[in-house]
């Protein structure tokens, strides 16, 4: 096959399908915004004075905040007629929050606290979004067309993944002062809330095609949603499997940063380089991915996502293990390679989740995993932090930190697929 060819395919987003188009624009706002947003976080609070204990608190806060909506959230979800308007609720909301965080950083008082706080607040909004999005896709896309639109909204959200890195890493490093650097992120959150708004106005477009019927929040409708929950044995298979796999993803989440920033040394653009590398692995496999899905399911695939993470800490030992002058391009191409497989943890984990939920109460179901996915979000990049500490805080403690992970995901992989084989789905 010809390499323009290839290439072709991939810059082909067209479709006659509304609905697919409409989540395609979904994907590039919303997506859009989050990956913005997530390549400031650390830079900015660092620059208003946070230290390992603080970036840690970036996930630790919204997290446990998570832990206490997120129930409440998906009963209130369930009892909706029509769930688009909390779509757009949600994505104002957080809109509103990611503003404030960016006003907090003139503040003259305690400005990092101020900026965690209201960080914690817009992610906890975004969370509210995705258990709604979540809870309401399948009321509008049927079953055997999920894969495809799922598929066009991924391309889409990537190839504005694989833009927004290099224009914001390039603009920080160009910056010379640190006042300036700071006006900078404070200019990027409040393209996050356009962002953000631009989607909660065009995701009323979006129509459920089979709504399910609302549930009243009343204590006999949460002692009823509990009790189907605790009789799903192949949901909560999952979600055992699923909590393990997620809990040696996010022990890293901080540690990758303190690698990437504290012994490689890399500045913005470079930081921004490693998320291009992980978006351009994933716009280049993922129509060998969901071609893949369509032919196996998305269970089996997503084997080789998890096997993917699993060589990413191998990735950085052999950057840190390296001279200055080469670790960083090391880094950047091996992070590269483990990334290959990576597509298939945003486009099939949420095509495994759906078939293991309870339709009748789809909103409750999704709220009580995510609230234990969340657990594990707000808890372990604090525990991976608390381990490389223990291990000296240094080189050296980081190195075996890192082959812990490794470890620990090659089993997490290993029960997937111990999973996947068990596991029949209809092909599309």
């Amino acid at each position: 096959m010809k390499i323009s060819s290839y290439l072709a395919r991939i810059r082909s987003f067209t479709t006659n399908n509304p609905v697919a188009a409409n989540y395609a624009i979904d994907g590039i706002l919303a997506l859009g915004a989050v990956n913005l947003a997530a390549n400031n976080n650390n830079l900015f609070a660092q620059r208003l004075g946070a230290g390992d204990f603080h970036l840690t608190m970036l996930q630790f806060l919204p997290q446990m905040l998570n832990l206490f909506l997120l129930i409440p959230a998906g009963l209130f979800a369930d009892s909706l007629i029509n769930k688009g308007r909390m779509l757009s609720g949600t994505l104002v909301a957080a809109a509103v929050f990611f503003l404030a965080g960016a006003i907090a950083g003139f503040a003259t008082i305690q400005p990092l606290f101020l900026f965690l706080g209201f960080l914690a607040l817009a992610n906890v909004s975004v969370m509210l979004y995705s258990i709604t999005w979540q809870g309401y896709f399948p009321e509008v896309v049927a079953e055997e067309k999920r894969n495809a639109v799922l598929t066009l909204r991924a391309r889409m959200s990537i190839l504005v993944s694989l833009v927004i890195p290099l224009i914001s890493g390039g603009v920080l490093s160009a910056i010379s002062s640190e006042r300036g650097k700071i006006i900078a992120h404070q200019f990027f959150y409040g393209v996050v809330a356009v962002l953000l708004l631009s989607n909660a106005i065009h995701l009323r477009k979006i129509k459920a095609v089979n709504p399910a019927p609302p549930k009243k929040i009343r204590l006999e409708e949460i002692k009823k949603a509990g009790s189907r929950l605790l009789r799903n044995k192949q949901f909560k298979i999952f979600t055992v499997v699923a909590l393990f796999f997620h809990m040696t993803w996010h022990l890293d989440w901080t540690l990758y940063f303190i690698g990437q920033a504290n012994y490689l040394l890399m500045n913005e653009f470079q930081i921004g380089l490693v998320a291009v590398g992980t978006t351009a692995a994933q716009l280049v496999t993922l129509r060998f991915w969901s071609k893949h899905n369509q032919r196996l399911g998305p269970e089996r695939p997503m084997t080789f996502g998890i096997l993917g993470l699993a060589f990413n800490p191998i990735a950085i030992i052999i950057a840190i293990s390296l001279p200055l002058s080469i670790g960083p391009t090391v880094f950047l191409i091996a992070h590269t390679i483990a990334m290959l497989t990576f597509t298939t943890i945003g486009l099939n984990f949420f095509q495994c989740l759906m078939p293991v939920l309870d339709t009748e109460y789809r909103g409750f179901s999704i709220s009580v995993y995510t609230c234990l996915i969340t657990l594990s979000n707000a808890v372990m990049p604090v525990v991976g932090v608390a381990i490389y500490r223990s291990l000296g805080g240094n080189l050296n403690g980081l190195r075996i930190a890192f082959v812990i992970i490794f470890a620990l995901r090659i089993m997490a992989a290993g029960l997937w697929w111990l999973r996947a084989k068990r596991m029949t789905y209809p092909t599309v």
